[in-house]
């Protein structure tokens, strides 16, 4: 991938925290690539080399700096890379699937993902997932107390010595070198941050949550969201909460998730939106977005959780919606042990909610309507005919949606916002976009969207935030 080496040494020179995560500086003095922002010493011009991944870098032999830790650098959106290939391999990288399930999925061969990869990162598929895996190892070696056992398993290494030898191969250092900082942590929970690029409002996104969380599984404050979790398998709790110090979140989870943990921090920034670069944005939203420039889209943790919590929610109060979620939550979910009095409960799978019946959910209160559509959608995901978590065609998975009983346009777009993390849906119809704008014709809504793109997510945000402002 070309970079603009001008362009990149001046955003190197200022320290300009927008650029963290676009771009990685290599030194050929120390053998250390780095983020942008790191505050060591500069190094010369003659000795810099710039890269677009940190695959890309320690496939030059560099090996990461620990200061400013380029791990947590934040995540490049799919909509900034110019290969829609190249962007789903990378949001798959945590998945376990092999390149040849990737390759299905994409509808291509995997000769031509593997071509793909290379000509956009410049490395191969399995440099790029061997990069990963490092990165997350020196994750839990730094920020848990794991035996090196269970990080190399919990990092998708089949075998410790396989992990000991690339480990100092590309580190030079012992995965053992990196576990002095563990032993002062707590045991039993695992502690990493996340990235993202300032400015981020944090208030705005966590009102919104906290509006609609779902009691026993959800537990919100200002300062902290914290929940039960189910994730491949795994039962456990997370914690998450903005740093004071930096431009970063604080994630805690329970040493339960460890062995899933690139799969929760998936989840996380899916649910935060940390991916998303607010000066883009704001160069194409304009003047509606410069009150409010760290407005993100509140996404979601678990998506069929949240396509449940939106079915309910239609023509009823928000609290109304919570409290029969809670009730199928109670009934139904899976219980465990937490550090907080208010969380018990994982939300139930689509494979529990599909062997129910109508009368069932009738007893909680769920109308016939509704229970259709819950019973129809649990029974598509569990079956695998329909994808939320990983959806290679937003547009696509909308339409489906759409033909499911009780949902609907507005329905599926609103999760294609929240639970796909896809940037340009946009629901038009929606009786609030319709006053902030001022006007009730759908097309001419979309006409004028037209300008939004791709992010007319954010746009419909915006509108959203700009309705709470009158009020």
């Amino acid at each position: 991938m070309h970079l603009d080496e001008e362009a990149c040494l001046r955003a190197l020179r200022a320290h300009d925290a927008r650029f963290d995560g676009l771009f990685f500086v290599a030194v050929s003095s120390t053998g250390i690539y780095c983020r942008p922002i790191c505050t060591a010493r500069q190094p010369k011009r003659e000795n810099i080399t710039f890269f677009a991944s940190a695959a890309e870098a320690e496939h030059a032999g560099y090996r990461p700096c620990r200061l400013c830790r380029p791990e947590l650098a934040p995540g490049r959106s799919p909509l900034e890379s110019k290969r829609r290939i190249a962007a789903a391999v990378v949001r798959r990288v945590d998945s376990g699937e092999s390149l040849k399930g990737m390759a299905e999925e994409l509808g291509i061969t995997d000769r031509h993902l593997r071509r793909a990869v290379r000509q956009e990162l410049g490395v191969t598929p399995v440099e790029l997932v061997q990069t990963h895996r490092l990165l997350t190892a020196k994750a839990l070696l730094t920020d848990t107390r794991l035996p090196l056992f269970h990080v190399a398993a919990a990092s998708g290494f089949s075998s410790v010595r396989r992990f000991n030898a690339l480990f100092s191969e590309r580190y030079r250092l012992s995965p053992s070198a990196l576990r002095k900082h563990a032993a002062s942590l707590p045991a039993g929970e695992v502690r990493c941050q996340i990235g993202f690029r300032p400015p981020y409002d944090w208030d705005r996104l966590i009102r919104f949550l906290s509006a609609r969380a779902i009691p026993g599984v959800e537990s919100i404050d200002r300062s902290a969201y914290a929940r039960v979790v189910r994730v491949a398998g795994k039962l456990g709790w997370v914690s998450v909460s903005p740093s004071q110090r930096r431009s970063a979140l604080l994630v805690r989870m329970s040493e339960s998730l460890a062995p899933v943990m690139p799969k929760v921090l998936r989840r996380v920034r899916r649910l935060f939106d940390t991916d998303a670069d607010p000066q883009a944005l704001l160069a194409v939203l304009g003047p509606m977005a410069e009150s409010a420039p760290g407005l993100r889209i509140p996404g979601a943790f678990d998506a069929f959780e949240m396509a449940i919590r939106a079915i309910l929610g239609q023509q009823v109060s928000v609290r109304a919606a919570s409290t029969m979620a809670a009730r199928i939550a109670q009934t139904y979910g899976d219980r465990t042990e937490t550090p907080f009095p208010t969380l018990e409960i994982a939300f139930p799978s689509p494979e529990r909610i599909s062997q129910l019946t109508q009368a069932d959910l009738a007893v909680l209160g769920i109308t016939t309507a509704k229970s259709r559509a819950i019973l129809a959608l649990a029974t598509q995901i569990a079956s695998g005919d329909l994808r939320l978590e990983s959806a290679t065609d937003p547009e696509c998975t909308m339409a489906k949606l759409a033909e499911f009983p009780g949902i609907g346009e507005w329905t599926a777009a609103y999760l294609a916002m929240r639970a796909l993390g896809y940037p340009d849906a946009f629901p038009h119809g929606d009786l609030g976009i319709r006053r902030a704008l001022g006007e009730t014709n759908s097309q001419r809504i979309l006409e004028f969207a037209e300008r939004w793109r791709p992010w007319r997510a954010y746009a419909a945000i915006h509108l959203w935030n700009s309705l709470e402002e009158r009020k």
